[in-house]
């Protein structure tokens, strides 16, 4: 059973992540495959370099992003030129990583962690999906101190992402993290034993 975890900026996914880890799930990352398929040499790099030019290549190679950023960042179609190379290969690696983890531990559940979830097509490769949520008042104020942004450039980025209330109606749980860090992980550890009774029986 692949479980489909994700949040929106701020509301601590990387949290929960965390608090999974040390129940003994097995998360396969996302931002860790985004990395590792745009790596020196890799297909992924060759393909932007042949969409964006030699301009978005360091002097070693690697990929400059704050120069690609700049490209793709306003600019619609280049970020979906972009995604259109990334993401198939992200959910590839995703896929083949969980495979190899399934062949040994074929009824446990495991985590993908997706940022963007229920924007994309990762959405339907997952069985159950789970969302880390905060009322978006909540999400502001933590943004604003995390990252030390104006409210207005907070509120900006919040926009640029799916509302984390149309976010909730799509989720199979909801993992609600105003409180407390003890009342987060009480809900993850319950949340946890579900899935692993569910995975068990599939």
């Amino acid at each position: 059973m692949i479980v489909g975890l994700t949040g929106g900026i701020a509301t601590g996914k990387s949290t929960v992540t965390a608090m999974l880890r040390e129940l003994g799930a097995y998360v396969v990352d996302a931002d860790v495959w985004a990395r590792k398929v745009v790596e020196p040499g890799s297909q992924g790099l060759s393909e932007i370099a042949a969409a964006f030019g030699p301009g978005v290549l360091l002097g070693d190679g690697a990929l400059n992003r704050p120069a690609l950023g700049r490209i793709v960042f306003g600019d619609e179609s280049a970020r979906q030129t972009l995604n259109q190379i990334t993401h198939p290969k992200v959910r590839e690696g995703m896929k083949q990583e969980t495979l190899m983890y399934f062949q040994n531990h074929p009824s446990d559940p495991i985590v993908w962690d997706v940022p963007l979830l229920f924007e994309g097509d990762t959405k339907y490769l997952v069985d159950v999906t789970v969302l880390v949520y905060v009322p978006e008042d909540v999400q502001l104020t933590r943004l604003m101190q995390r990252d030390g942004l104006s409210e207005s450039d907070a509120k900006a980025r919040i926009k640029a992402q799916m509302p984390i209330e149309e976010k909730r109606t799509l989720a199979t749980y909801v993992i609600h993290n105003s409180g407390t860090p003890d009342e987060t992980k009480e809900q993850v550890v319950t949340l946890w034993e579900t899935l692993q009774n569910k995975a068990a029986v599939q």
